[in-house]
């Protein structure tokens, strides 16, 4: 009984969609309820994740891809891969990602006109200082090429203030990020969008300048400072109270991340935007302001290759096709970034751990992927795939006909509310089916739209099944910033994210087909 009841929900849903009753009838994806109930009791009454989210975060910390940081993490996780069972456990390089770089050392403080500690942090490929060094601060906030020359000859030696004030957001810690209502939820649901850079309920902070030639670039501004022999340079980009956004050096790519071009630079010092607006104030009145700052950097000497780190759980009878899931293991340095992306990496590794301990024997093999180069571009992922897999328009490997599907998640550390379909409705009918026992946890919307900014894109971009999971907003800290630590993360509902998890990977892999792709005939 209970089979015929999954099939005919399948076959309604199939109707509703277009698809076949009759191959919905054959049953290729069904719901193994007895597997469903022993991954839910092992995820939510024996979950590891807790423990291993808390290692991550308050042990192993930031994670800057091609750091000395990094590869500590990444001899850490395999490891772990290996204590839960997992087999041709790996760390695979894609590519060379210029040198290495980790901050060793901060210090910044405000002596005049009065004491205050400065809350900061260097941003990536700068360079530290000579010791401990005394500056005057200066007003430096250039936008266009008109702005230079009376600046010129007056910047050498000085910590400039390059960004005008941060607009401080007064009400984020206050209210939070409200949850999607009902309405967005169906709104997400029923509307086909163009692929969005993130999900759509998630806004840019910055709005780029539209493109003007007397418009400077950041390289360009901080070409400018360089020339001009500052000292240091001060920015704040977050509009967040207490938080601290930074990336990397403008102009950085892969190609630049060397030693000289790093060392060639000046320090950039991002900074909270309390600290950074007061010190702007003062410099308005005209009040001379004096820093402290003191940075110290590790830079490695020559390229060296950045890793992606892999780990299986083998197939039976369908060992040579593969269903795969995945996060970024890359962080920026300011902070353990325990929501991005330390609790998907967690959600993973969990999920991975689940279907070992509950005895499972996929047909296919199950594939963990933890990339690196995300933050930078989508780098290791997207390598991966073309390593492996290719893709139709510049030719298919071997391996590409194996792919069942790959799932992923990076959007926060909200609690699953459903799976962004990239437009491919064929998949549509199976994942109603999967969801269904997961509708206590709040897993029912399915939304059309493709979106992107993350690592599913590759395997998408490449015509394979590639799905990023849609997850409730969650308010706090978010990514990218010095605030976002453990404490600050939903941590039972990463628990049901990672039995989500298992459970799809497990019907995934267990299916008598591979899930079907767009574009099919």
């Amino acid at each position: 009984m209970r089979q015929y009841l999954i099939r005919a929900s399948i076959a309604g849903a199939a109707a509703a969609y277009g698809v076949t009753t009759a191959a919905a009838a054959q049953g290729p994806f069904p719901v193994d309820r007895e597997m469903v109930a022993k991954i839910r009791e092992e995820g939510l009454h024996r979950s590891q994740l807790p423990d291993t989210l808390s290692y991550m975060t308050d042990v192993i910390g930031g994670r800057l891809t091609n750091s000395a940081a990094m590869d500590r993490a990444q001899r850490w996780v395999l490891e772990e891969m290996a204590e839960i069972g997992l087999v041709n456990t790996v760390r695979e390089p894609f590519m060379n990602y210029g040198a290495s770089w980790d901050n060793e050392y901060f210090s910044l403080h405000m002596r005049e006109p009065v004491y205050q500690t400065i809350v900061g942090y260097p941003i990536a490929h700068t360079p530290g200082t000579g010791g401990l060094e005394t500056l005057e601060v200066v007003i430096a906030d250039v936008r266009t090429r008109g702005d230079l020359d009376a600046l010129r000859g007056r910047l050498r030696g000085k910590a400039v203030l390059s960004t005008p004030p941060a607009a401080v957001d007064r009400t984020r810690f206050a209210t939070g990020t409200p949850e999607r209502t009902d309405e967005q939820m169906e709104q997400l649901a029923a509307s086909v969008l163009p692929r969005l850079a993130t999900d759509p309920l998630f806004t840019s902070e910055y709005a780029d300048l539209p493109p003007h030639p007397d418009v400077l670039s950041p390289f360009e501004r901080l070409q400018f400072y360089v020339d001009e022999g500052a000292a240091a340079v001060l920015e704040s980009r977050s509009g967040w109270p207490g938080a601290v956004r930074g990336f990397a050096r403008p102009g950085a790519k892969v190609d630049m991340w060397d030693r000289e071009a790093t060392l060639s630079s000046v320090p950039i010092i991002a900074v909270t935007p309390g600290h950074y607006n007061r010190m702007y104030r003062i410099r308005r009145r005209e009040v001379p302001v004096t820093i402290e700052l003191e940075v110290r950097n590790r830079h490695g000497d020559a390229a060296s290759e950045a890793r992606n780190v892999l780990g299986e759980i083998p197939g039976t009878d369908l060992a040579q096709e593969l269903v795969m899931l995945g996060a970024h293991f890359d962080t920026w340095h300011a902070s353990p970034n325990a929501s991005d992306n330390s609790s998907g990496v967690a959600v993973m590794l969990e999920a991975m751990r689940i279907l070992k301990a509950v005895g499972a024997e996929p047909r296919r093999t199950i594939r963990i992927a933890l990339w690196s180069g995300e933050e930078q571009g989508i780098f290791g992922s997207r390598a991966y795939v073309k390593k492996h897999f290719g893709d139709p328009e510049t030719g298919t490997k071997p391996g590409y006909d194996n792919v069942s599907a790959y799932f992923n998640q990076d959007y926060g550390p909200g609690r699953y509310r459903g799976v962004w379909l990239q437009e491919n409705e064929h998949v549509r009918p199976i994942f109603e089916a999967w969801m269904a026992p997961f509708h206590d946890f709040g897993m029912t919307t399915l939304a059309p739209a493709s979106v992107g900014s993350t690592d599913h894109v590759a395997f998408d971009d490449a015509g394979l099944p590639g799905f990023q999971f849609l997850q409730a907003r969650v308010g706090g800290t978010g990514g990218h910033t010095n605030l976002d630590f453990y404490d600050t993360l939903p941590v039972d509902d990463l628990k049901k994210n990672a039995v989500v998890v298992a459970a799809f990977v497990y019907h995934a892999a267990m299916a008598d087909e591979k899930l079907p792709r767009k574009g099919r005939r």
